[in-house]
């Protein structure tokens, strides 16, 4: 009896090592694929799988989308300025199947695309775009890298370039670009300023023009203005425009007040008498 108790103890041993060997439970975004003797049966999951010992195999798949670090690339662009430029991408599997049996490692693989499409699409890109215009780079390599994993089963959602490292004399000639661009604009603006004070100067002008009373009220307050400071001596220009009205008047009431008395004739001058010449006189006697 006790040689049976024993057998049935290593019997329901055994029994239970292969229960936990046929028994596989699966989360909500994880996927097992089957092979049965080495062939392709089934994808299953999430859930509880079954397995039969010693004949089945299950690999285990992640549905969650992969966040993929691309490595710095030695990239050299269009107009020739080397640079190094890291990425990421994000891509998750499709087709659990696929990523099995159509490539060894989905993972590897993915990666060595992405640094080769990297710096292929960069490299006939210039510095520029690749400063300014990511955007249409990045659609751009989701769009190559997502094409050359398509057949394993991986789709390719989203490509970012992160960085962009260019050299320091390249950064020193850009940094001379940019403040002679804000030289630039600054002396257009100062000249456009400029330009429209003195089209306000002239319109100003041209009013004041019209009434000369305007321009002497406009001398009075600057007047005002000069007096509000601390100075105890203040030299200022006098317009005779501001005086003309006054000197006028004034010479127009001395005029009235006091007229002189009209010159005497000149006497008049003695004509001349007209003396004898002594060639013509008689020869005198002795």
């Amino acid at each position: 009896m006790e040689a049976v108790a024993g057998v049935l103890v290593v019997l329901v041993f055994f029994a239970l090592i292969a229960v936990g060997a046929s028994v596989r439970i699966l989360r909500e975004y994880e996927r097992g694929v089957i092979f049965r003797l080495g062939r392709l049966i089934a994808q299953k999951g999430p859930g509880l799988i079954l397995l039969i010992p010693l004949v089945d195999r299950m690999v285990k798949i992640d549905l969650r989308t992969v966040t993929l670090n691309i490595p710095p690339q030695e990239v050299i662009t269009r107009d020739n300025v080397p640079c190094r430029v890291n990425a990421v991408a994000y891509f998750r599997v499709v087709d659990s199947n696929r990523a099995v049996v159509d490539v060894e490692n989905y993972l590897i693989a993915t990666s060595q695309i992405s640094q080769t499409a990297l710096r292929s699409v960069l490299g006939k890109a210039e510095l520029d775009q690749l400063l300014a215009d990511r955007e249409r780079l990045n659609e751009e390599l989701q769009k190559i890298i997502d094409e050359s994993t398509e057949p394993w089963g991986v789709k390719v959602t989203a490509v970012e370039i992160k960085d962009v490292e260019i050299p320091e004399q390249m950064q020193r000639a850009m940094a001379r670009q940019a403040e002679a661009e804000r030289e630039r604009r600054a002396k257009i603006i100062n000249s456009e300023g400029e330009f429209q004070a003195a089209q306000k100067l002239t319109d100003a002008a041209d009013i004041i023009s019209t009434n000369p009373a305007s321009l002497q009220l406009r001398y009075l307050q600057t007047l005002l203005e000069i007096g509000s400071n601390q100075n105890t001596t203040v030299v200022f220009p006098l317009p005779m425009d501001v005086l003309e009205p006054f000197v006028g008047k004034g010479a127009a009431g001395r005029a009235a007040g006091s007229e002189r008395p009209p010159r005497p004739p000149a006497p008049p001058e003695p004509a001349p008498v007209d003396e004898p010449d002594p060639d013509d006189l008689p020869p005198s006697r002795s």
